[in-house]
């Protein structure tokens, strides 16, 4: 509270100066906005009406609509028990179950600090998880039969694949590919049975779209900064706080919404038209503008994909004295900004199949007809084009002038990169089987965008977790920790499940539907079973390949 002090006091002088009557909260509409203003004015000891400004849109028309329809603190209170409930939750839980798991993890003597967290052990159990994964992994051999095929206008690539092949959907068929041959004889044998010979060509050419990705929420702009320029989730926010506080040139950046308010439609044309002045974003602020492309469109104008905040997008003041790393970050929120108004991109993808003696080889092209909102990445955008096929002839039977077997093994799933890691935690309800948990967590995730940075850093912090690069590797610490925790069968405390059931209960106090006494006996109760596990077994009774830290 150092930091903040001086202005906690400067609040605390006006929220009892006698001169004020009454409390207007103007806090971010949600959640964690009402936690703020009702912690500051417990704090103030005070009993002056209070009344709530609830502001999704910033534009002049939604501040002048908000005052005009301010909410009672009656209606607010099953939101503030729900905010209260959450951080007092998270608090009880995280401060007894590190105090046991330390407790327990230094019975042998010395101090073994082991802190767990509601979102902390989750993330941490999910890169435990991925690791035993890779440790486990045995890699197998496998084929692949590849041909050169020669025709009138020039030569092309295809790959032999099963025709029969379906996909079981089955916890260990993850290897199983059309393409792959597991043995080696009958890969040889369809190499000696087609090297030489012509084949009958059946090509099928379709049009397909591809729109421009939605705009930037914290963790999807956090998860291309660390995919395309290395940086972690705790710099790119840090960097886009900057661009926000000091430089003014984007929105406010700890969002979970990807897309604008109704309303700003006018807010949007204006920073476009200050964008035609910026070397690098004239030519297509221009093209927006002439064009008349920024339209209602519920992909990107949408108050029910709004919570506290909404999307991150440039405000129009003109960027200067940037370090490289900011100009990094503004140029990736600024051509996101501008690519959601472009057309889709359109192509024009051919599948070929050329079949020799039954044999079935696949050739894919894709060919760029339009490039729409790909034009503002220029050749960023293009990498994973596949080259366009060269046309054979209707009657015409190329000739396969060259067929070999490429021997190949599987490999181990990746490691996690903060890139990916911020998605699996965005997306941790899928992990959730109780329908109603995983409905509840869909909108949340493990974490918020705000604090995902701040989770994978206190990881790396506590040595659970080593950054190897751009990868993320769990130590001994964390396999030991979550080992125990599935051994005293307290195995909530690392699954994405618990955040998933609170997220439901939470949901039911905002609605009326549930107390906030009898959510936090029920935290209670989850705490004090959590103790006494730990305290019933020693280090030689958890069972899994436990062993103390060291």
């Amino acid at each position: 509270i150092e930091r903040s002090e001086d202005r906690l006091k400067v609040l605390l002088k006006l929220i009892k100066a006698k001169n004020v009557s009454s409390l207007l909260n103007a806090c971010d509409a949600g959640r964690e906005g009402e936690l703020i203003f009702r912690y500051i004015a417990s704090y103030a000891k005070t009993t002056k009406p209070i009344e709530r400004l609830w502001l999704q849109s910033m534009t002049p028309a939604s501040i002048r609509e908000g005052f005009a329809q301010l909410r009672s603190n009656n209606d607010m209170l099953p939101l503030a028990d729900a905010a209260i409930c959450r951080s007092e939750a998270d608090w009880l839980v995280g401060i007894n179950a590190t105090r046991a798991m330390t407790a327990f993890n230094s019975k042998s003597g010395g101090f073994h600090l082991t802190t767990v967290g509601r979102v902390q052990t989750p993330t941490l159990a999910i890169l435990v998880e991925r690791e035993e994964k890779i440790k486990k992994f045995v890699a197998r051999d496998y084929f692949e039969v590849r041909a050169t095929f020669e025709c009138k206008a020039g030569e092309y690539q295809g790959r032999w694949f099963d025709e029969k092949f379906v996909r079981e959907k089955k916890a260990d068929d993850g290897d199983l590919r059309a393409e792959r041959l597991w043995d080696r004889k009958r890969a040889d044998a369809i190499r000696a049975k087609c090297e030489g010979k012509t084949g009958i060509v059946e090509e099928e050419s379709k049009p397909s779209s591809q729109q421009s990705p939605l705009l930037y929420d914290l963790t999807s702009l956090q998860r291309d900064a660390n995919a395309r320029f290395g940086f972690s989730a705790k710099t790119t926010l840090s960097i886009a706080q900057a661009l926000y506080e000091k430089h003014k040139v984007l929105t406010y950046p700890r969002t979970d919404s990807r897309a604008l308010p109704e309303d700003y439609l006018g807010t949007v044309r204006k920073t476009l038209d200050s964008l035609r002045d910026l070397a690098g974003y004239s030519v297509p602020a221009e093209k927006i503008l002439t064009n008349d492309w920024v339209r209602p469109n519920k992909r990107i104008f949408n108050n029910a994909k709004i919570s506290d905040h909404f999307a991150i997008i440039p405000t129009g003041i003109e960027p200067k004295h940037l370090t490289e790393a900011e100009a990094k970050v503004y140029d990736l929120v600024t051509k996101r900004f501008l690519s959601v108004f472009f057309p889709a991109a359109e192509f024009l993808i051919t599948t070929r199949i050329t079949r020799i003696e039954n044999e079935p080889f696949k050739s894919e092209g894709k060919i760029m007809v339009n490039a729409g909102w790909l034009q503002i990445y220029g050749k960023e955008a293009e990498t994973d084009d596949t080259p366009a096929l060269v046309p054979v002839g209707a009657q015409e039977k190329p000739r396969a002038t060259d067929i070999h077997v490429d021997a190949l093994q599987t490999k181990p799933p990746a490691r996690y990169t903060e890139a990916t890691l911020l998605s699996a935690m965005e997306g941790a309800g899928k992990l959730v089987e109780d329908e109603d948990l995983r409905d509840a967590m869909r909108a949340k995730g493990l974490g918020t965008p705000a604090t995902r940075a701040t989770i994978i850093e206190g990881l790396i912090y506590e040595r659970y977790v080593l950054r190897l690069g751009r990868e993320l590797q769990p130590t001994a610490k964390a396999f030991s920790l979550i080992t125990l925790l599935r051994g005293l069968e307290v195995a909530e405390l690392s699954s994405p499940e618990l955040t998933g059931e609170w997220e439901y209960k939470l949901a039911q106090i905002e609605q009326g539907k549930l107390s906030r006494d009898k959510f936090m006996r029920e935290i209670a109760t989850m705490v004090r079973h959590v103790v006494k596990r730990t305290k019933e077994h020693e280090s030689d009774t958890v069972p899994g390949d436990f062993s103390t830290l060291s």
